[in-house]
């Protein structure tokens, strides 16, 4: 579990505890960088891993946002997620899931964070493009994408912006297990106030 020192990364370890599993929680708070790659030598086989880490840059005006932000952004939500998969798609046993938190603003835009909303997107093409060559391992690879939740990363400020109802990080965890138990390769959830839905992408047109 990368992540799980707060948050939906939080909910989902303590859901996992109640049903009796073991968890090991890979979180910067604990000195674990999900960007480097050196870092993720370490990890051994689980049989399912959540892959959580995530952080914003909190601006809305590109023109604003620092070098360091935005490498920062990258490292975190995206280089944690090929990182991550691409050890665990060469340790993990058959029969083994993954799943890995991406956002409503990886399926739509989202113009109060454009460098958030580029890694979530960026994260949910690539669980859709390397849940093949996985599924052929036998490791089940998915996503959830949930709206705006009431966790430590959405701050004060956004709160009261938002303007819709928020999701609790516990409803998010849920989603997340029945994610790892259910899904198809490649699916991504969507989840919001009330439901958990997998996401049917529209098909691209072709030639004439």
């Amino acid at each position: 579990m990368t992540g799980g020192a707060s948050g939906i990364g939080r909910a989902i370890v303590e859901l996992l505890e109640r049903e009796g599993h073991e968890v090991t929680v890979l979180d910067v708070r604990n000195g674990f960088d999900v960007g480097d790659p050196t870092a993720w030598e370490s990890v051994g086989a689980v049989e399912l891993a959540f892959l959580n880490a995530g952080v914003t840059t909190g601006v809305e005006d590109l023109t604003a946002v620092s070098d360091d932000a935005y490498r920062r952004i990258l490292g975190a939500n995206l280089d944690g997620v090929v990182f991550g998969v691409r050890r665990l798609a060469a340790v993990m046993e058959a029969g083994s899931a993954i799943v890995v938190t991406a956002s409503l603003a990886g399926i739509v835009g989202m113009e109060r964070d454009p460098l958030y909303t580029l890694t979530k997107h960026g994260v949910i093409g690539f669980v859709r493009s390397v849940a093949a060559q996985l599924d052929a391992r036998g490791i089940r690879v998915s996503a959830i994408a949930p709206g705006f939740t009431d966790t430590p990363l959405l701050g004060d400020e956004s709160r009261e912006a938002v303007g819709v109802p928020l999701l609790a990080a516990e409803d998010v965890a849920a989603a997340a297990l029945r994610a790892a138990r259910e899904s198809e390769p490649g699916a991504v959830w969507v989840v919001q106030p009330g439901r958990t839905v997998q996401f049917r992408f529209p098909n691209v047109p072709g030639p004439r």
